[in-house]
């Protein structure tokens, strides 16, 4: 087994001039293991004691990844943080180590993350697709239970100074559910990633709910209604774009799966560059929403990895997954750090050039 990740030694800025404390909202994406790439930036970012997290909304892994940084930090600060998500990632690979999916030997031999040629995966990825998970897994387990349970202090995260937001999907009506500090629960983080062609229904409240992809990932409405930081750092791990078009059903579903889960927030993020080009005009009732500054984490890397890959928990896969988060952070730390709290360093009218 890999030893923990290591900090990168450029981490804080110790040659940089210091900067004034700054507040930063984060908006944190799902993407099941792949979300071991937000744990490598989350790492980053809270070595720079100047920038202080206000709010997190967070989505899925994106989710779990923002509920134990609030647990951690309210019981040991930013290390604390820190501590938290290495626990909670270990923990996830080592529960997975009697999972049923595995890579295959050959896989493993040249070095492929994917678990396509995995016979137990195939068999599952197709029997999702015309089974349902009521009678694939009756009882309505899931490995994630017992790890959220021992490794967040849900009570902690009802008093943690970090507001967080986490999306869910109401399915009777669709809409997207945000909770909020003193409502999180195991169940919570659950509804947040459940897929439904995987798992059963969360019911919370009387209600049932899926994945907050489908309806917000992550939702970006609380940042701007509910927060006074006037940045956002967007850690994007489901690729807006693809080269070439998709050929095989998994492949297909694949990109249906990113189009559909960075569609509502293309949309938010389209709707604030329309306020912010009124608010230079000198028109229009959207200050708070003209207002935010946003940038963004993201790494050409995760666009090289397919749908099966984010069920993959290997120790090995997940600390790549977290070095290259480190790595992306650390770059746009670099080429970044003087604009953080000035202006966007994301073009938001660019990005969402024809939502």
């Amino acid at each position: 087994m890999s030893k923990t990740p290591a900090s990168s030694s450029q981490a804080g800025g110790a040659s940089a001039p210091p900067r004034k404390p700054l507040d930063i909202d984060l908006a944190l994406q799902g993407g099941g293991a792949h979300g071991a790439f937000t744990w490598g930036v989350l790492n980053r970012i809270l070595e720079e004691d100047w920038l202080t997290i206000e709010a997190i909304s967070g989505t899925s892994a994106g989710a779990m990844n923002a509920a134990v940084l609030a647990s951690g930090y309210v019981t040991g600060g930013r290390g604390g943080a820190r501590e938290a998500l290495n626990q909670f990632w270990r923990k996830v690979s080592e529960a997975a180590k009697f999972s049923p999916f595995q890579r295959s030997p050959l896989d493993v031999l040249l070095g492929r993350w994917t678990l396509d040629t995995s016979p137990l995966f195939v068999a599952m990825d197709m029997m999702s697709r015309v089974v349902s998970p009521y009678s694939l897994n009756p009882a309505g387990t899931n490995p994630l239970t017992e790890i959220l349970a021992e490794v967040i202090d849900f009570d902690a995260i009802a008093k943690s100074p970090i507001k967080l937001f986490i999306s869910a999907t109401n399915v009777r009506t669709g809409r997207n559910r945000v909770f909020r500090n003193a409502e999180i629960t195991p169940e919570v983080l659950l509804a947040s990633a459940c897929l439904p062609t995987l798992f059963q229904a969360v019911e919370i409240d009387g209600e049932s709910y899926w994945d907050g992809g489908y309806s917000g990932n992550p939702t970006m409405t609380p940042l701007i209604e509910e927060s006074n930081a006037s940045d956002t750092i967007l850690v994007q791990i489901n690729p807006v774009e693809r080269p070439g078009t998709p050929r095989t059903a998994r492949d297909i579903l694949n990109r249906l799966n990113e189009v559909s889960f960075n569609a509502v927030l293309l949309k938010e993020l389209r709707m604030m560059a329309l306020l912010q080009r009124e608010a230079l005009s000198g028109g229009g009732e959207g200050a708070r929403w003209a207002r935010m500054r946003v940038h963004r984490i993201t790494s050409d890397a995760m666009t090289e990895l397919g749908y099966s890959s984010k069920l993959n928990a290997e120790w090995e896969f997940l600390t790549m997954l977290h070095d290259e988060g480190r790595r992306s952070a650390e770059a746009f730390y670099q080429a970044n750090r003087n604009e953080i709290g000035k202006r966007s360093t994301l073009d938001l009218a660019e990005l969402t050039k024809g939502v």
